[in-house]
């Protein structure tokens, strides 16, 4: 099974973050991606943002 990340580096935004998180499943890394932009970037959860996320998702594991 391949993994799916989403590196906070590549995304916009005015907060310089070095996160990047991974999972087996789009769903789980949604969840999680959700969970760190409300508690750390405080946003609000919207269609939009899921977009985003989803479009911010990559195949494999992130680059050191």
């Amino acid at each position: 099974m391949l993994r799916k990340y989403i590196d906070c580096r590549e995304q916009p935004g005015d907060i310089k973050c070095s996160v990047t998180l991974a999972a087996d499943t789009e769903d789980e890394l949604m969840e999680a991606a959700l969970q760190h932009l409300t508690a750390v970037h405080n946003y609000q959860v919207t269609r939009e943002v899921r977009e985003k996320i989803q479009k911010g998702m990559k195949d494999g594991a992130p680059l050191k």
